[in-house]
């Protein structure tokens, strides 16, 4: 397969991104948000082929975690294909990582990639430097297992190569890095003083990383950068949804960071002590713009009657069906729900409604069954309180 070279007369510029997981699903989004977060991901690559042609970038590298495994549907992979293909005059250079390594089952090797792959999209399944432009050169560490047991960009790097002042050297790698994950004994962990090293030494010019989904500048020299995923994947990512426009002029380096991600992940607390609370966290969901591509998590903590209780599950109801998700977050949130004798005396129960009633109430008591009876009784409440 041909591929279009580039030659570059002064300044070198491209654009790394990383860590598209193509494909990927979360637990938490219904099946109408879950495919509108699916097309959100594919849409990211045409976004990015237009930011590298509007940036004057004459390619792309992706450092790793193209896809979300080996194993994507085929949907995926053919719709993937075509958005890079929207923009033919840039290339996009892929490293295999972590979530589709380069092994026997390899996405990169299927049917379906091999026979729909378009010329300006090439796979980084060497480790031996690909040219791509007048004096410009990949050296990729692309993953061929899961689980490796070396650090694979120390390894990729020729223990001769010879610093160059004339060829601009752009390493792509995967993986984490030791400045940022010290307590680990993972044998295939990046080593960032020896990259730092090689930099100061000439031999290598500029580092891609991927694998840390925020984006990150590692280091002392300002060379080694993880671009962080195009779209947010959960609530722990500091900076997600960028890509970073590399410059390299002679010995001068810029890197500028562009938002290219259209989804949040959003995290609010609030305390919750009646009625007027209620209505306050009601009117801060509404004020929240693009509900639709918005993923919430609430941590809520207080005491509420069952009356507010049943308020305040209405209010959550109403704002799932405009998010893409809302959660309350069980692991943050303490709220307490005491039921007064006035909450249940307009309710029509009797007998076994009755009796259930009162074994909810007394479970409340129970650290084990609290959240449950909490729940059933803020339900018993809906249901029959506004039958009343």
């Amino acid at each position: 397969m041909s591929h279009p070279l580039v030659t570059f007369c002064d300044v070198i510029r491209f654009l790394h991104t990383s860590d598209w997981q193509l494909g990927m699903t979360r637990r938490f989004l219904g099946p109408e948000a879950q495919a509108r977060f699916g097309d959100a991901r594919i849409e990211a690559l045409r976004t990015l082929g237009r930011l590298a042609h509007q940036e004057g970038c004459a390619f792309v590298v992706v450092a790793g975690d193209v896809y979300e495994s080996n194993h994507v549907e085929r949907q995926v992979l053919v719709r993937s294909l075509e958005a890079m293909a929207a923009t033919p005059e840039v290339t996009f250079y892929l490293l295999p990582g972590n979530h589709d390594p380069l092994d026997a089952s390899s996405v990169f090797r299927s049917r379906t990639f091999v026979e729909h792959v378009p010329s300006n999209v090439v796979v980084l399944d060497s480790t031996t430097p690909r040219s791509v432009g007048e004096g410009v050169e990949l050296i990729a560490a692309p993953w061929t297992s899961k689980r490796p047991l070396v650090d694979l960009i120390a390894a990729a790097i020729p223990a001769d190569l010879p610093p160059s002042d004339s060829t601009v050297r752009i390493v792509v790698g995967h993986g984490a890095a030791d400045l940022l994950a010290p307590e680990t004994s993972d044998p295939a962990v990046i080593d960032i003083r020896s990259l730092e090293a090689r930099i100061e030494a000439g031999m290598i010019h500029y580092v891609a990383l991927g694998d840390r989904h925020s984006t990150t500048d590692v280091g002392s020299s300002g060379r080694i950068w993880y671009s962080g995923a195009p779209e947010p994947t959960d609530f722990v990512e500091t900076d997600p949804a960028n890509a970073l426009v590399v410059e390299i002029d002679g010995p001068e380096l810029n890197v500028t960071s562009h938002r290219v991600g259209t989804w949040r992940f959003l995290r609010s607390d609030h305390d919750l002590t009646g009625a007027t609370d209620i209505e306050s966290l009601s009117r801060r969901l509404d004020a929240i713009d693009e509900k639709h591509r918005t993923v919430l998590r609430l941590s809520l903590v207080g005491q509420l009657g069952l009356a507010e209780y049943a308020r305040l599950q209405d209010v959550l109801s109403h704002y799932q069906d405009l998010f893409a998700a809302v959660e309350v977050w069980e692991a943050t949130s303490d709220l307490v729900v005491l039921p007064a004798d006035a909450d249940f005396a307009h309710l029509p129960l009797a007998g076994f409604a009755r009796a259930a009633l009162d074994d909810l109430r007394g479970e409340l008591a129970q650290p084990a069954s609290a959240e449950v009876a909490r729940d059933a009784l803020g339900l018993l409440y809906r249901l029959t309180g506004a039958a009343s």
